[in-house]
């Protein structure tokens, strides 16, 4: 059986999905990204691998999320994309149909609009913390709440306190304020979250036509308090897709196996040795061979240079392909 894998990269959660090719996921991971994308690569895959337990028969690779291109470089991917389409294309496979994606992960948040499977428009936000689930993260920890118990928390609430949510600092004083004035845990917790659902709407989805049916994706999307505040402004149902943490790396795998399915080459998947046995490395110098200073990255496998990234004039990336030799950064 053909096994397509997808990989979303992000600067908070690296998810990785194994997919047959009759589109049933055999295995999914999600892990905390830890600072090190490299390290999380190997560990995703190594999960996957020993998760799975048989023979991995990969036919294709899809990549996506903030460090797609790494992933590419380490795994050998044959498809590399945005966020947004990755996470346009999986929500459309498991709720066909799908008109608006809400999409909230650890440091960014994401609008899109669909129409008849095609993206339409979406926005990005990736300037503020209020509202993204690394914020979340924190104000959990500071209540010392565990962030997969915060949502039930809210759910408790009988009459949500009013917090103000256009900045993640006014947030937590607020927070603090109120908790100081002696207001119920709950009340307050699920004022947290229909504050950041403001947050969201006043910001990443401004100026957007929101139309059903509506999806709710991304690692936020376990929090049933931030399902229940959008259900009440929006005043429609939420739909949470089952996988709600791993849409990115689903996308990716479908995408993996349109692009497989039209193509009759072999895939390029470096292999389970490549990446189980050999030592990832990454390394940053700065170029002075002009004025504009790059700061160049180098990932090898052992001695191995598999990329450069952060040159402008690509001279760095070009030297891979044989076009100039003997290039040090200084």
């Amino acid at each position: 059986m053909q096994q397509f894998l997808g990989v979303d990269i992000g600067s908070v959660s690296s998810n990785f999905v194994l997919m047959d090719q009759y589109g049933n996921i055999r295995e999914k991971i999600y892990l905390r990204t830890l600072g090190n994308p490299v390290n999380a690569i190997k560990r995703g895959f190594a999960a996957i691998k020993q998760q799975y337990g048989g023979i991995l028969n990969i036919r294709g690779v899809g990549t996506t999320g903030s460090g797609r291109h790494l992933a590419e470089v380490l795994l050998g991917a044959d498809v590399v994309k945005n966020e947004i389409t990755a996470h346009a294309v999986a929500a459309s496979a498991i709720f066909p149909g799908v008109r608006t994606i809400i999409e909230i992960g650890g440091q960014d948040s994401k609008i899109i609009i669909l129409k008849n499977g095609i993206v339409q428009d979406f926005a990005m936000n990736t300037v503020c913390a209020a509202g993204t689930g690394s914020f979340l993260d924190q104000q959990a920890a500071r209540l010392n709440i565990a962030i997969e118990n915060l949502g039930e928390q809210a759910l408790k609430s009988r009459q949500a306190v009013r917090i103000a949510g256009r900045c993640g600092v006014f947030a937590e004083s607020d927070m603090i304020h109120k908790q100081q004035m002696g207001y119920p845990m709950e009340d307050i917790i699920m004022g947290l979250c229909e504050a950041l659902v403001r947050n969201y709407l006043n910001n990443v989805a401004k100026g957007k036509k929101i139309q059903e049916p509506v999806v709710f994706q991304g690692g936020v999307a376990a929090n049933a308090g931030i399902r229940k505040a959008f259900e009440k402004v929006l005043h429609c149902p939420v739909h949470v897709p089952g996988p709600y943490e791993v849409m990115g790396a689903i996308g990716a795998a479908l995408l993996a196996q349109e692009q497989m399915e039209q193509s009759p080459a072999a895939g390029k998947f470096r292999g389970e040795d490549f990446i189980m046995e050999g030592e990832f490395k990454s390394s940053s110098r700065e170029c002075k061979g002009c004025p504009n200073l790059c700061e160049v990255v180098c990932i090898k496998r052992d001695s191995q240079v598999l990329a450069y990234w952060g040159d402008r004039c690509k001279k760095w990336e070009s030297s891979l392909n044989g076009s100039q030799e003997n290039l040090q950064v200084v």
